[in-house]
Order: C-alpha cells, then sequence, then structure tokens
C-alpha cells in the first residue's frame, strides 16, 4: 500500500506537467512520449510492488478488518468520492443553466418560473449525491 501512496503523487505530478511540457517545447510529442513512458515504467514497478507484498499483507489488512480499524475506509473513500463528483457535477449543470436562465429572463422576464426550475434541477445532483454519500457512510 505504502508503494502505492509514494508513486501516485508522482504520476499525478507527472500529469500535470505533461501539458506545461508540450507548450514550451516544439517536441512536444517526444516529450510526452517520454512521460508516458516513464508513467509505464513507474507502473510497473508499482504493480511488481504490489504483486509481490505476498499473502502476509493481506492477513494484516484481513486482521485489521476483522478488528474494526480499516475495515470502513473503501466506504468513506467511495462517499467522498460520490460527494466531490456530484458536487462538480451539479457546479458545472448550474453554471450552464444559470447563464441560458438569465439569458432568457433578460429578453423575456415572466420566463422566471421556468428558468429558476430547470436551475434548481441542476442543484438537484449535489444532493443526490449528498444522499449517497451519507448512504455510504452509515453502512461502513
Amino acid at each position: 500500500m505504502s508503494a502505492w501512496l509514494i508513486g501516485l503523487p508522482l504520476i499525478a505530478g507527472a500529469a500535470a506537467l505533461a501539458p506545461l511540457a508540450a507548450r514550451r517545447w516544439r517536441r512536444g510529442v517526444v516529450v510526452l512520449t517520454m512521460i508516458g513512458v516513464l508513467l509505464l515504467a513507474g507502473a510497473v514497478v508499482l504493480l511488481l510492488a504490489a504483486v509481490t507484498a505476498g499473502p502476509a499483507g493481506a492477513a494484516a489488512t484481513a486482521a485489521a478488518g476483522a478488528a474494526g480499524t480499516g475495515g470502513s475506509t473503501g466506504g468513506l473513500i467511495g462517499a467522498g468520492i460520490a460527494v466531490a463528483g456530484s458536487s462538480i457535477g451539479a457546479g458545472i449543470a448550474v453554471a450552464y443553466t444559470g447563464a441560458a436562465a438569465l439569458a432568457i429572463m433578460s429578453e423575456r422576464p415572466e420566463l422566471f418560473g421556468r428558468a429558476m426550475v430547470i436551475v434548481g434541477l441542476a442543484e438537484g445532483i449535489a444532493i443526490y449525491g449528498l444522499v449517497v454519500g451519507i448512504i455510504l457512510i452509515g453502512k461502513a
């Protein structure tokens, strides 16, 4: 598990630097290919580290889960992903529907109620994600 904790920030950093490298150098394709090869090599190293961990790591994880100290991690991560994803999606939806609602209200002010219903439906996405997150936390 520690190999993943070390490797994932490195992979994320390389992925974030790739567009910057492509813009700065004319040979962006070569740079991106080299970054891809490095990411592939890092993924292979992480895979080998995970495969060679052996059953001792699995036994320790099972013992920790049975003791109640680490069994709910997956549920909590899932709840966080559900809330974050739905909030980002709702933000994008409200941005587009809000802009359209303001545009239509500037031309026809009598459509205020209908436009706000559409914006409210877009905001409901975040509420659904929050409900799913609460359910997941309750089961964790």
